[in-house]
């Protein structure tokens, strides 16, 4: 077989496609974490708003796992503690790529906060009523992005827990 080249460029051994790769995975990962902060940082502050906290009630009240929420903590004040939760967890997130332990605590939060947000697919109707699967109404088209939220929160808690280990293997090296 022929190696590939185009312009003294060669393609099959990877002089190209490797620093290209790297690039568009270091970009990604960028792209990425900021696609987990933003929506934490933005519907964290709406948690402070009278729509945010109508807009929860649905959602809280419909499932059973989070509805002991209200009786204890009021639809303002569950609102108030969501919300309190997402902006901690997106800080942290922010921090994790040159803290190891803010990145295992942002993932840990945002995977759990992720993970419960996609509980509520199992409890509300997500189909939209009139077509039926696999068509998403309103709270399906709301939550199933929360699904890929959750990977990537799943990835940094998984490579922070690396860089941790790393660490620590570095400051007590066997003897």
């Amino acid at each position: 077989m022929s190696a590939l080249k185009t312009s003294g460029i060669d393609l099959q051994n990877g002089s190209l496609t490797r620093p290209l790769a790297t690039t568009i995975r270091k970009v990604g990962r960028i792209v990425a974490l900021a696609g987990v902060i933003l929506p934490l940082l933005l519907i964290g502050g709406m948690k402070f708003t009278q729509v945010e906290i109508e807009a929860l009630k649905p959602l809280i009240s419909g499932t059973p796992w989070l509805a002991w929420m209200y009786p204890v903590l009021g639809e303002a004040g569950t609102s108030y503690v969501l919300g309190v939760i997402e902006i901690a967890t997106a800080l942290l997130l922010i921090v994790g790529p040159w803290s190891a332990r803010a990145g295992v605590a942002g993932g840990a939060l945002a995977a759990l906060t992720f993970l419960v947000t996609c509980s509520i697919m199992i409890a509300l109707p997500i189909w939209e009523p009139t077509l039926g699967f696999p068509a998403l109404g309103p709270v399906g088209q709301f939550l199933i992005k929360d699904i890929a939220l959750l990977g990537i929160a799943l990835v940094v808690l998984g490579e922070s827990l690396g860089r941790l280990d790393g660490e620590a293997a570095q400051a007590h090296p066997a003897d």
